[in-house]
């Protein structure tokens, strides 16, 4: 993805088109590589919500980088974390959350997410996210492994989970303001859809 303006809230149909999609807190899911964190910030900046990273949290909180922990602690230490963080993050007002890849993984973390927020599962070629996860360093379950290896297994194991988001959006090698824009309007068909007539009227 290629950096370009994420769309402005008043770009958006209807008398406030800001009012439907602030209701919730919007959980960006997906694999390693797909832009969760890039996708979430424009997203949260177009909507004029706060956003927050999964991944950097849990350093905050453990007062280590992922790696490290990884390193020193373990994966299931990691998650634990992680699950922990998430739950604390959902009880905030809304705002937009990049999760890391695994966490919808976990069963607890993902029954939370669905009944708290909305899920948009970020889908996108393996090869497109191999070739981006294999240009940046610091991701612990890439060592010594060949990303598309990984990224196999990943999508073999965690696609079922995936699966359970409330949208999927598909992306693909093009700038974040399109993936924004993709985001944004199943957003926006997904919670009118929801939306009773007394909401609607008030909004």
């Amino acid at each position: 993805m290629t950096d370009d303006p994420a769309p402005s809230p008043s770009d958006l149909p209807g008398p406030d088109p800001k009012a439907a999609l602030r209701r919730k807190t919007i959980v960006l899911v997906g694999l390693m590589g797909v832009g969760k964190s890039s996708v979430g910030r424009r997203l949260a900046a177009a909507l004029d919500l706060p956003f927050r990273d999964a991944d950097n949290e849990v350093e905050a909180a453990a007062g280590r980088s992922i790696p490290e922990i990884f390193a020193e602690m373990g994966e299931p230490a990691f998650r634990d974390g992680e699950r922990r963080v998430i739950a604390r993050l959902l009880d905030e007002p809304p705002h937009v959350l990049a999760t890391g890849g695994g966490a919808f993984v976990n069963a607890e973390t993902r029954a939370l997410i669905k009944s708290k927020a909305v899920a948009v599962w970020l889908k996108a070629d393996l090869e497109l996210l191999a070739r981006r996860v294999g240009r940046k360093e610091g991701r612990p379950l890439l060592k010594n492994r060949d990303p598309m290896d990984v990224l196999r297994e990943h999508a073999a194991a965690r696609y079922p989970a995936y699966g359970e988001a409330h949208l999927t959006v598909e992306t693909g090698d093009t700038a974040h303001g399109v993936a924004v824009e993709a985001v944004i309007q199943a957003l926006k068909s997904h919670l009118e859809g929801h939306l009773q007539p007394s909401e609607s009227e008030t909004q």
